[in-house]
């Protein structure tokens, strides 16, 4: 079996994990997920310790078995800390504004970019060079910051435009005469 599905997941306390058939659920501090399973794979809840067994021994099973084993860990720690992605622009008069369920940023086009944000996902400006983009699924907080960094990614020659807090962007060097 995989390395990873052998590890088991520790859940915390707050978080209430109800399996289901091949549907685990979880209810938990910063809200309520849920995760249905491929069929290969049964979930398996022990004295508060979740994990996955594949049904039979085919390769493809086992391979699942570490897949489903890590969303049952982003399920539990979604719901009990929640994940982030942070953002930042560059650039002279780029800005963000978040305004209810969406983001009015300033990016350099001729037009202002309205970006709409899913149910679930909370996102915030502590300024206006800074994006947080916070919720409890882990692939849709990604998402939704990838879909933000996409109007205007960083370009290599200045630097400006979106970026991860932390992101490296290679500079290149300006053509020399």
């Amino acid at each position: 079996m995989s390395r990873v599905a052998k590890k088991p997941i520790e859940v915390p306390k707050g978080v209430d994990v109800n399996i289901s058939g091949q549907s685990v659920s979880a209810k938990g501090p910063k809200g309520n997920e849920t995760v249905v399973l491929h069929a290969d794979v049964t979930p398996v809840m022990d004295d508060g310790v979740l994990g996955v067994k594949p049904v039979n021994d085919t390769k493809g099973a086992i391979a699942l078995a570490g897949t489903m084993r890590s969303l049952l860990n982003n399920l539990v720690v979604g719901v009990s800390a929640g994940f982030e992605k942070k953002l930042e622009l560059r650039g002279v008069g780029y800005r963000a504004q978040a305004q209810g369920s969406s983001v009015n940023l300033t990016l350099g086009f001729s037009h202002p970019v309205v970006h709409k944000v899913p149910d679930g996902i909370k996102v915030e400006t502590p300024s206006q060079t800074e994006i947080v983009v916070s919720g409890t699924n882990k692939q849709v907080v990604g998402q939704v910051a990838a879909d933000i960094r996409s109007y205007r990614p960083p370009e290599p020659y200045k630097g400006k435009g979106v970026r991860y807090v932390g992101e490296y962007v290679a500079m290149k060097e300006a053509k020399k005469k």
